[in-house]
């Protein structure tokens, strides 16, 4: 093979049609090698040194390396701890800008670049090669045929539904997805999967992590995996254990078959740290690269981490060349595989300067100017472990939040809680008094009552408390504040009573979620009463437990399949729920955006909202278009029935009712403005007014 210096220009490895060139950015190293592998990456077939540095970039074009030839690093440098260089070339490394890998990672000692075990523990060197039970990287050709009928479907926030998925539990046991596709991209895409999205009306998938990951060895020894994903280690390469072949290739054929259908794909990405955890941790890829650069260090004693994440270390987005690599990452993910938009895990850190959390940061900064990004969907989950990591509603207006308030204050009002009118109203209407500010729209808020991390919305109901024994951790792990209620009985019962109510909750959750302004986000499973036994961190279950078990599906009562769906067009066709602006009062002119009234149709003035132990709301969102209906909504909260009356409006001679949860199937019915009725106990109402 013929050696030249190829380009600095482009990191990771770049196939020209040619050769391929291959650049690795470090500032502290000394030599770069480069390890080429045979097709089953057991044997090192060859080890070039990369002639080239240029600007910390350490670069070599080879004409004769094509797609499927697989690769790794070895870099040369100081091993010295104390200092915050972790260097040692006797371990192969994986590139950063790897955009497909080969392999699997076997555990062994051989992957640590200290003598575990020793006195010193990392301060010790490590001489051992771990080539062999190493993942590798695999050159690609990125083109790819996307046909002439995919088009992005750019659906704007504020039509938006999120539907938070896992790629392989969605599918795994869902019996009308061909089994070769069960868990895999394909089975995302699979014709029964997209007609039952688009039954449940839900314009936008939302991924958890499928950027190439590892599973802890912590894990491993205990038959377990790491299953959410969240322990990434390549930030260009789809997870290959979702795919039976090219995972690149099934993913971006995935997103087309999507595409078409008129949904969205969003990833759930995990930019804040890496697979290599803390300083006990494996030498895998970026700590051997150039660890002083990739990770924040504790100014004083730079052999730790600064932690902010909890999982032993946090990536430095201030450094030019990290800040370099996220963004090219991002950019890859939208134009090379055409993803929608973005929900970036523990986001505060990707924000974090020297001086803590900055809503102008470098990363905040770089995401706002870069045209690529400002078309896609940017989400953060807002806080991390760090001192000042709680930022709910403090990113710029670019951004939307996953919004923990709203979730907490559904929760608890639905459990039983009463005082709480005040906090759910304000959660109904978008959470101004976290988002108005800055330019922000009420498509801020990203509103979710139940997420990948917690309880299903059936366990919500079903369980007092956490039962997570199966993660090996003496049920020491998951939250314990859940605000759930588990109606009298923990866990399955067969009591008539309680399998009603635990039903009725369910269907008031998300009705709240879906007659909200704001985003709403539903988990997967929840509209058939998936439950995960209690376990609310199901992050290292790939089985039954973390799979979505489907039995649910078509069995009376517990698929809310077809009530998410009327939710959905009942949010259609009143665009005031969806609309851009915030909500005002009654306005100068008698017209107003939202109306808040006691049970006797009044408006309610400062005593009404501290009423004692209250559980009654209502409110009417006024029209915003001509000749659009008025919609008044009423959440019940409390266990015994509530007399209220219809309110009486200018031009409109009766109210339709659209929505009861109480009832087993939908019915409507029309009233008269100013009679009084009854709303049940524990219930959601939602009328329409009628001219």
């Amino acid at each position: 093979m013929r050696l030249t210096a190829g380009t600095f220009s482009r990191l990771g490895a770049s196939w020209d049609g040619r050769g391929t060139n291959f650049a690795l950015f470090s500032a502290n190293a000394q030599k770069v090698e480069l390890c080429l592998f045979d097709n089953q990456g057991r044997r090192e077939l060859e080890r070039i040194e990369l002639p080239e540095r240029t600007e910390d970039v350490w670069h070599g074009y080879l004409n004769d390396v094509s797609p499927g030839q697989l690769y790794g690093y070895r870099v040369h440098g100081p091993y010295e701890p104390e200092h915050g260089h972790r260097f040692n070339p006797n371990k192969l490394l994986l590139d950063p800008y790897a955009k497909r890998l080969a392999g699997r990672l076997v555990w062994s000692d051989a992957h640590f670049a200290y003598r575990t075990g020793s006195p010193r523990e990392d301060l010790s060197f490590d001489r051992r090669d771990n080539a062999r039970g190493m993942l590798k990287a695999v050159v690609v050709d990125e083109t790819f045929n996307w046909g002439r009928r995919e088009m992005r479907p750019q659906i704007p926030w504020e039509d938006t539904i999120i539907y938070e998925a896992h790629v392989k539990g969605l599918t795994q046991v869902r019996g009308d997805v061909p089994p070769n596709l069960r868990g895999t991209y394909g089975g995302l895409a699979s014709p029964a999967m997209i007609q039952h999205l688009k039954r449940l009306g839900v314009t936008t998938i939302e991924l958890l992590p499928i950027h190439g990951f590892v599973d802890d060895r912590v894990l491993v020894e205990k038959k377990l995996a790491n299953y959410w994903g969240y322990n990434t280690l390549a930030f260009f390469a789809p997870e290959p254990r979702y795919a039976q072949d090219n995972p690149l290739d099934a993913f971006r054929t995935a997103v087309a078959r999507l595409h078409d259908a008129g949904i969205e794909v969003m990833l759930d990405v995990v930019y804040n740290h890496t697979a290599e955890g803390n300083h006990l941790g494996p030498t895998l890829s970026f700590r051997g690269i150039d660890n002083a650069s990739y990770y924040w260090l504790k100014p004083e004693n730079p052999r730790y981490y600064d932690d902010f994440t909890g999982c032993g270390s946090s990536v430095n987005l201030t450094h030019p060349r990290v800040m370099q690599m996220v963004m090219d990452s991002l950019r890859y993910w939208v134009e090379v595989c055409h993803v929608d938009g973005f929900r970036f895990d523990l986001a505060t850190t990707l924000a974090r300067e020297p001086t803590g959390y900055d809503r102008n940061s470098n990363f905040l900064a770089a995401i706002r100017q870069d045209p690529v990004l400002a078309q896609v969907k940017l989400v953060a989950e807002p806080w991390d472990l760090g001192m000042g990591g709680y930022q709910v509603g403090g990113f710029p207006s670019q951004w939307s939040e996953w919004n923990d308030r709203c979730r907490s204050a559904m929760r608890r009002y639905w459990s039983g809680e009463g005082s709480l009118i005040g906090e759910v109203s304000g959660r109904m209407t978008a959470s101004s008094d976290l988002f108005n500010h800055g330019g922000r729209r009420p498509r801020a808020s990203i509103n979710h009552i139940t997420v990948h991390d917690g309880f299903t919305l059936q366990d919500l109901f079903s369980y007092n408390e956490k039962h997570n024994e199966a993660n090996g951790e003496n049920n020491r792990d998951g939250s314990n504040d859940n605000h759930s209620n588990n109606c009298g009985h923990e866990g399955p019962t067969d009591d008539p009573n309680i399998i009603s109510l635990r039903r009725r909750l369910r269907k008031n959750h998300l009705a709240c979620l879906l007659l909200a302004k704001g985003v709403p986000l539903i988990l997967a499973g929840d509209e058939v009463a998936n439950s995960q036994n209690g376990n609310n961190n199901a992050y290292c279950q790939d089985n039954e437990t973390g799979w979505v078990m489907w039995d649910g599906l078509g069995r009376d009562g517990d698929d809310l399949t077809e009530f998410i769906g009327h939710m959905t067009e009942l949010r259609e066709k009143f665009s005031q729920i969806r609309a851009p602006s915030w909500l005002d009062g009654r306005r100068a002119d008698g017209s107003y955006g939202v109306l808040w009234l006691t049970p006797a149709a009044e408006e309610m003035k400062e005593e009404d909202w501290k009423f004692p132990e209250g559980r009654f709301l209502s409110y009417v969102l006024g029209p915003v278009e001509p000749g659009q209906a008025p919609i008044f909504i009423v959440l019940n909260a409390a266990p015994e029935e509530i007399g209220f009356k219809l309110p009486k409006l200018p031009e409109y001679k009766s109210w339709r009712r659209i929505l009861n949860t109480a009832e087993a199937r939908q019915t409507s019915a029309d009233f008269a403005p100013g009679i009084d009725t009854k709303a049940p106990p524990r219930a959601v109402l939602a009328f329409a007014g009628t001219t």
